[in-house]
């Protein structure tokens, strides 16, 4: 019988040869992952360079040419500091009066953040402003509040809620107690054109602030900022009230706003900051923003042109909580007034810190048509009006505040009615812009304001 053939040369070779395909197969398998993660890293650069080119960084602040807003780290930034412009920030920002705030204010040249301005400055306290000027609408009309503080002696400094560095600088050579932080992107319907804009302003802007309020600010100040009554949204309950729901926003201005209450207790919690967040209602009055119905409504009855009343989808009119610019002011103060002390240092949370959010509007809200009919007669001239039903732009149809939380911690009541607050608008409106109010109510036929942009009001003064 033959013996067996001899394989075990051919099973070394056979494992042998098994050996090499496996080792082949995991180079392959390697160089191919590598191959892969190469692939992907350079897809990725290049999808990074095609955003830059074509959609600049959201916190750079740049925003469609028709709404142009200034960098965030602008070449102007570059001039700030020296011994110079300390000193002229100091001015503006120490107290004339024992005990009196050391005050930043944000969007100091804006509506609100003017008047507050003029309010804390006439009652002793240190004001300093900071404004970036940006063309949501005119800006030659921000200039005017701009000089305007200026006659007070508030210093405005032209630049960005983002240019932290700006901001680090100005904590190191002021001590402010407070901060009122009103710079936020305004308008519910713009949001559709330029979303962008409310993201790097509202939120964005708003961390940014708080980071160097609680990472570099010594002492750290109490903030005040202004959230809005678009929080409540698709709420239906009225009077609004505080203890609302608020997680139904209509609109993305009001998204951002509610986002900024979110990030406030964040901060708060983490950091230690006192926060107060102050919810307004419809806002009017001298040196208004004219992207607000009172204020082009004005100007298109003057000059003839039709405005557009909204009615809800089953024909009721939409109505407002309109509240006046010295109701809010005394609001604003209020709130200073009785903010908590931060809590933290460097960074650091030491004990808890006060956490608020209060309604400021007037109680009484008004059908827009009451509005425009009041207007009328001041004016003593009639609107042609275009009555549509509201679209879907993230407006609501009502407002009505609840303020006794507010009225209970700081004394808050408005007390100026709306045809009291239009007429002094309208003056002011006529007087601003050097127009005629034909048989405007208490001027007389062909009256004309004769102050023209600089004109100072009583309204503000008293504000």
């Amino acid at each position: 019988m033959a013996p067996p053939p001899d394989n075990s040369k051919t099973t070394k070779l056979e494992r042998y040869n098994s050996y090499l395909r496996r080792v082949n197969s995991t180079k392959l398998l390697a160089a191919s992952s590598n191959i892969l993660f190469r692939a992907t890293l350079l897809t990725a650069v290049v999808l990074i360079l095609l955003f830059t080119l074509h959609y600049p960084p959201l916190l750079a602040g740049h925003h469609p040419p028709a709404h142009s807003h200034r960098s965030l780290l602008s070449p102007s930034s570059s001039s700030y500091g020296g011994a110079a412009w300390e000193r002229e920030v100091r001015r503006s920002a120490t107290p004339h009066r024992p005990g009196g705030l050391f005050v930043l204010v944000t969007g100091a040249a804006g509506f609100v953040g003017t008047h507050c301005s003029l309010a804390l400055k006439k009652r002793g306290d240190g004001v300093l402003g900071l404004d970036n000027f940006n063309s949501y609408y005119d800006p030659s009309l921000k200039r005017s509040r701009q000089n305007l503080l200026s006659r007070h002696g508030i210093l405005v400094i032209d630049a960005d809620i983002n240019d932290s560095n700006l901001l680090i600088k100005l904590f190191d050579v002021v001590p402010f107690s407070h901060v009122l932080h009103l710079a936020a992107q305004a308008g519910v319907r713009y949001a559709m054109r330029n979303p962008q804009s409310y993201v790097a302003s509202n939120v964005a802007g708003l961390v940014s602030l708080f980071e160097v309020a609680a990472k570099h600010a010594d002492p750290q100040p109490a903030i005040v900022w202004a959230s809005s009554s678009s929080v409540y949204g698709l709420n239906t309950a009225v009077p609004f009230s505080e203890l609302h729901r608020t997680d139904r926003p209509a609109s993305l201005y009001a998204a951002t706003k509610k986002a900024g209450e979110a990030i406030a207790h964040t901060y708060n919690h983490i950091y230690g900051l006192s926060i107060t967040g102050l919810r307004f209602f419809t806002v009017y009055g001298p040196w208004g923003r004219p992207d607000m119905a009172y204020f082009f409504f004005t100007k298109s009855i003057l000059s003839g042109k039709a405005i557009t009343l909204f009615k809800t989808h089953d024909g009721v009119g939409v109505r407002r909580d309109f509240t006046y610019i010295d109701d809010v002011v005394q609001g604003c103060l209020g709130a200073l007034d009785t903010a908590g002390k931060s809590t933290g240092s460097g960074g650091k949370k030491r004990g808890p810190a006060q956490l608020r959010v209060y309604n400021l509007g007037n109680k009484s809200p008004v059908p827009v048509s009451k509005m425009v009919a009041i207007l009328e007669e001041l004016l003593g001239k009639k609107a042609k009006k275009n009555v549509v039903t509201m679209p879907m732009n993230g407006d609501v149809p009502y407002t009505h505040a609840n303020v006794s939380s507010a009225e209970k911690d700081f004394g808050y009541r408005p007390t100026t009615d709306l045809a009291t607050g239009l007429r002094r608008f309208v003056k002011w409106y006529v007087e601003y812009y050097g127009v005629v109010a034909p048989h405007a109510k208490g001027k007389g036929k062909g009256s004309v304001g004769g102050k023209g942009r600089d004109v100072d009001t009583a309204s503000v003064a008293s504000a």
